[in-house]
């Protein structure tokens, strides 16, 4: 996690013909289709919409999905993610049903079978070997910061986050969550963020944590708020942070310990734990809540394992479907 800005900044100071290449079919076809499993999937959530701040149509789908009940791929630019570039639904699509061409790999090993089978973006520095995804998060998004700023994408907010990190006090936030006995993530632009979190939280804390998009928490899993179940909301400075702003109310009015991300500028919610954070949006939000959002996670989840980090039901690469 230490080395995940500057790593970071330096795969989108690398630049390469693959992300030209990249950026190119992007903008022929008009449509994107992001193909991933676990925290590379949420890295595909998370970019979503801002491929189509720039008009490209942009699907993040699980491989798993694409393989049992695929979407047409014809006229789509697809971008399979994979830190690892072994695991083993993307060595079976990419090996049985990857189209000819518009395909592209983004992975932190240069020497993976997905490097070798399609054009690929490769983060600097290596591989993660952390269970959990924290700095594979950080340098794919990296490597999409380089294909939106191909694009038109006015990346300068967001190297400047990498390069100034926020340096934020989580005290607060950890007490809030301390008797609770599941955390449910939620968003709206920034849903991708929360997706990842949830599934971390799951990885290092063993606890039944989740991600609801700020709708969809909105539409019945209300029920299940209460003292127990700690929610984290994620915020920018964008058109939706109204809405995750009386959704983070609600959910602190219900009696859930609610803690929110908050990079939007507004006030802070009344009930809430609010983790200030500077004023961003889109790119430039989502690098300055990873780092932070992060340290929660591990340090949250470490309250409650004495072996935070060590699996005993799972692998880092997952070789069988």
């Amino acid at each position: 996690m230490a080395r995940q800005n500057a790593d970071a900044l330096a795969t989108m100071s690398a630049g390469s013909q693959a992300a030209e290449r990249l950026a190119a079919s992007v903008r022929r076809n008009g449509k994107v289709i992001l193909l991933g499993m676990g925290a590379s999937h949420a890295v595909g959530r998370a970019v979503e919409p801002l491929y189509r701040d720039l008009g490209i149509e942009a699907i993040a789908i699980p491989l798993s999905e694409q393989l049992g009940q695929p979407l047409p791929l014809k006229g789509a630019t697809v971008i399979v993610t994979s830190q690892s570039g072994e695991s083993a639904e993307v060595l079976r699509w990419g090996q049985e049903h990857a189209p000819k061409q518009d395909v592209f790999g983004l992975t932190l090993e240069a020497g993976s079978q997905l490097a070798q089978m399609m054009p690929s973006l490769i983060g600097a520095g290596g591989r993660e070997h952390a269970f959990a995804a924290t700095r594979s998060l950080t340098i794919t998004l990296a490597q999409h910061t380089s294909v939106l700023a191909q694009l038109g994408a006015d990346i300068g907010p967001a190297r400047a986050m990498l390069e100034s990190p926020a340096q934020v006090g989580l005290k607060a936030a950890l007490a809030a969550m301390e008797q609770v006995r599941t955390i449910v993530t939620s968003g709206r632009r920034l849903q991708g963020v929360a997706e990842a979190i949830a599934l971390g939280l799951v990885e290092l804390s063993r606890l039944p944590c989740f991600s609801l998009e700020g709708g969809q928490l909105r539409h019945g899993p209300m029920e299940m708020l209460g003292p127990d179940v700690g929610v984290a909301m994620f915020r920018g400075n964008d058109p939706t942070a109204e809405l995750v702003g009386r959704l983070a109310a609600a959910t602190a009015e219900a009696g859930s310990p609610t803690v929110v991300f908050d990079a939007s500028g507004a006030a802070p919610v009344a009930g809430a734990v609010t983790v200030a954070l500077p004023k961003a949006s889109g790119l430039a939000a989502l690098f300055a809540m990873l780092p932070v959002a992060q340290r929660f996670m591990v340090e949250f989840s470490a309250t409650r394992v004495e072996n935070v980090g060590t699996p005993v039901r799972s692998q880092k690469v997952t070789r069988i479907e």
